[in-house]
């Protein structure tokens, strides 16, 4: 295993050339470390997934060009899978019910129990907020997404703010743990509109205009702004999930992306929502290849093909993802 934190971390966040040179380092050694751990040789594989979009355009084509030509090497398929769509399915490689122990992240559920689509998805990370009416595998309607920040990118600028460090999520949630719910309420941006649009810059400025008025900025008052920040983030995606779900008339939220492991999203969401709330392992909310492997898997099954070809997409909307048979 490997991770790009610490590469990151002098910079605040991610820098896109370092990304794509790290992953051209790392990518066979990950590749024979992942073979070797699981007792296989290239012989096993019947297919090779890879994350063509959306995306940084440089990392993007050093995982495609690798993919597409071991998988050409090899004469098997290979299929460039969309980045949002692995995260969507990741509860259905390891679901978690928001019924068990939101702080461990819970009991992983048994097979029959797993959920299916039609479902409503909340997509929440740095790079996007999203709430998808996933009606089948590639046939995906935006509902509402973020019209500026996504609310990771949120919690991580109002994590730099205060001076927490990155990744600035996690570092803001475990400040907040410590805040007072009582001392500062930040807006929920809009929740007085109708529809399912999300909106974080004002929510950001808000927090850093706090700050500026606290100047020199103590502990407490980094755990309490903390605290403020991430009620208000909780309950804005909350309101919208539940006009999401009202719309659609479904019975599960799917939750994936980063800002899903959040401790107080998951809590909030199975005590606030009459649906069954569904969370991937906490191991798979954030970027990795486990999800992008099903996602091909479910496409390869459904007899999905691609032309050989490498093609990457830095933007690249969720909803016109091609059917799942091409």
């Amino acid at each position: 295993m490997h991770s790009q934190i610490e590469l990151h971390n002098r910079y605040g966040g991610v820098v896109p050339e370092l990304a794509s040179r790290d992953h051209i380092q790392r990518i066979t050694p990950l590749l024979n470390e992942l073979l070797t751990n699981c007792g296989k040789n290239l012989d096993d594989l019947d297919a090779i997934a890879y994350t063509s979009g959306p995306g940084l355009l440089g990392a993007l084509l050093v995982g495609a060009t690798f993919g597409r030509s071991l998988a050409w090497s090899l004469g098997i398929p290979a299929l460039g899978v969309h980045h949002m769509e692995g995260h969507l399915l990741a509860p259905l490689l390891g679901s978690l019910n928001a019924n068990d122990e939101h702080q461990s992240g819970g009991q992983s559920t048994q097979a029959a129990d797993l959920p299916d689509m039609p479902f409503t998805a909340l997509l929440v990370s740095g790079g996007h907020t999203q709430l998808i009416n996933a009606r089948n595998l590639g046939d995906y309607e935006l509902l509402g997404e973020s019209l500026d920040d996504a609310a990771g990118e949120a919690f991580d600028k109002t994590a730099k703010l205060l001076g927490l460090g990155y990744p600035g999520g996690p570092a803001l949630a475990r400040a907040a743990e410590q805040g007072d719910p009582e001392r500062f309420t930040f807006p929920r941006p809009m929740v007085d509109r109708p529809g399912c649009d999300f909106s974080f810059s004002g929510l950001k400025t808000f927090a850093r205009n706090t700050i500026a008025k606290l100047q020199p900025i103590s502990d407490t008052d980094r755990a309490d702004i903390a605290r403020a920040f991430e009620e208000a983030v909780v309950a804005t995606l909350t309101i919208k999930c539940r006009r999401a779900l009202a719309q659609t008339g479904h019975d599960t939220l799917i939750v994936a992306g980063g800002v899903g492991a959040n401790v107080r999203l998951r809590a909030a969401l199975h005590e606030k929502l009459a649906a069954r709330v569904c969370f991937p392992d906490l191991a798979l909310c954030t970027d990795n290849g486990a999800m992008i492997a099903y996602a091909g898997w479910r496409r390869l099954r459904s007899g999905a093909s691609e032309p050989l070809a490498v093609r990457t997409r830095a933007r690249w909307p969720l909803a016109e993802l091609a059917s799942a048979t091409t």
